[in-house]
């Protein structure tokens, strides 16, 4: 909590915070190991969001996007019609360092598939996240302002 903090006794609003926080909760449960730095950091410069913001929610929601790749390859296949994939751990591992490309040519539909569920979603967990974060920003933000009212000078 204290680089959030940090930030709202820096100036940045609960709004803005709250918008960052959500933008980057969303951009940290694509099905897409290895992206969300960048994607944040790409989100952050286009957007003219809070870095450090866009990156704390990253870092948090670590459990959350390998908790979320298979229900999105599932909802991406259910939203394609098409059969379910076998998803097993160790071979996929295995198939992807025996030969990445073929990993591709194998797999990049069930990929295509979580892509599309995870689009689909991005919006509405967007504005979850944002209209759920905002008082709570908020109530931090006056919290801080009278705790800082308080210390002796």
């Amino acid at each position: 909590m204290d680089p959030l903090g940090r930030q709202l006794t820096q100036g940045l609003s609960p709004e803005r915070l709250a918008l960052a926080l959500a933008i980057g909760g969303v951009i940290a449960v694509n099905p897409f190991l290895g992206t969300t730095t960048l994607g944040c950091l790409a989100a952050g410069v286009a957007l003219r969001l809070n870095q450090p913001a866009l990156q704390v929610a990253n870092l948090l929601a670590v459990p959350f996007q390998l908790a979320l790749i298979v229900p999105w390859v599932r909802a991406g296949e259910w939203l394609y019609r098409s059969a379910p994939m076998s998803l097993n751990h160790a071979l996929l591992v295995e198939e992807f360092a025996a030969s990445p490309v073929r990993f591709l040519e194998r797999f990049g539909t069930s990929g295509l598939h979580a892509a599309t569920a995870w689009l689909i979603a991005a919006p509405l967990l967007g504005a979850a996240l944002y209209f759920a974060l905002r008082p709570l920003l908020r109530t931090l933000r006056n919290q801080l302002a009278r705790s800082r009212a308080l210390a002796p000078s």
